[in-house]
């Protein structure tokens, strides 16, 4: 049997894990996924423990159930042994549901996040901006694809044009349909899609901040990882925002923006002392909170702990 998807609903082949001796399964935290429903209510007979991982709250509607939680998300959590949560506000908002279900927050990050903390710089950000010809005293990157509008695509090139072009730099680094046309923009370098690391880590040693308007996931904690505070406007109705966005805290590794205008106040009169300092806040969370070894291990003692629950 293949997997089965109709529309934002997924049958998989669920006898497949019965193939080996598992006690446990961890299947995504997704209420369109009808089989791991047949699992959840099925437990008394096949007698596997089951954690759910993912998203606590949907992004699109974030607003809402932020206030009045996902029923659907709380029948599937309640059916559960366990729940691996992306991060901690969305753990903070279940724990206050299920306080004895066995849930932990993973905060979500990638693989490679400990090569880009620990590396080593081979030539200076003067050196590099020389490279790649850049001349600006501020220097944006923005790193996503342009895949959907809740980028906020309008709100970045409204930066662009008002704020003065001979100051502020803007490094792009995505494709995707939704991605403008930045070829009239002298004070824009559009590198596409990168797939080359040296090219990328040279990027963000140019860049003094990190902005990305909306949508901001788990592209910030790359960012941070390089040092870089991360700028961005508040969530909104308007403007979507995933939800690793949790992990900037204002005025101390980042700023969110109520507004354009705001925005524009801070970006013209922040000093490089504090955007350096904001940036060491950014790569000191990332050391504390965000390693791939504490997900891990995070994850191995929630497994025991289940494992011992009869």
């Amino acid at each position: 049997m293949s997997n089965l998807e109709f529309g934002p609903f997924l049958l998989y082949n669920f006898f497949k894990l019965f193939n080996k001796k598992y006690d446990i399964f961890v299947l995504m935290l997704h209420f369109g996924h009808i089989s791991t429903w047949i699992l959840l209510l099925t437990k008394k007979m096949h007698g596997k423990k089951i954690i759910l991982w993912g998203q606590g709250i949907s992004v699109k509607r974030y607003m809402a159930e932020e206030i009045k939680p996902s029923l659907l998300l709380k029948w599937m959590i309640y059916f559960s042994d366990g729940v691996w949560f992306y991060t901690d506000k969305e753990l903070e908002q279940w724990k206050k549901i299920f306080p004895k279900k066995k849930m932990i927050s993973l905060n979500n990050t990638i693989s490679d996040i400990e090569s880009i903390v620990d590396r080593n710089k081979v030539l200076s950000k003067e050196e590099l901006k020389a490279k790649y010809k850049i001349h600006q005293e501020t220097c944006f990157i923005f790193c996503a694809r342009f895949t959907h509008p809740h980028r906020r695509v309008d709100l970045l090139l409204s930066s662009i044009d008002f704020l003065d072009k001979e100051k502020f730099a803007f490094i792009i680094i995505g494709d995707g349909h939704f991605k403008p046309d930045f070829t009239n923009y002298k004070n824009v370098f559009d590198f596409g899609a990168v797939y080359d690391s040296k090219l990328k880590s040279e990027l963000f040693d140019i860049a003094d901040i990190y902005f990305q308007p909306g949508w901001v996931g788990l592209s910030i904690v790359e960012a941070m990882a390089y040092g870089k505070p991360i700028f961005t406007f508040k969530r909104s109705t308007d403007i979507l925002q995933c939800v690793e966005y949790h992990y900037i805290e204002n005025d101390v590794n980042g700023y969110t923006f109520d507004s354009m205008h705001s925005f524009l106040d801070t970006v013209n009169s922040i000093s490089a002392t504090k955007i350096k300092e904001l940036g060491e806040s950014s790569k000191n969370y990332v050391n504390e909170v965000l390693t791939m070894d504490n997900m891990v291990k995070s994850a191995f003692n929630n497994i025991q702990q289940i494992k011992t629950t009869k």
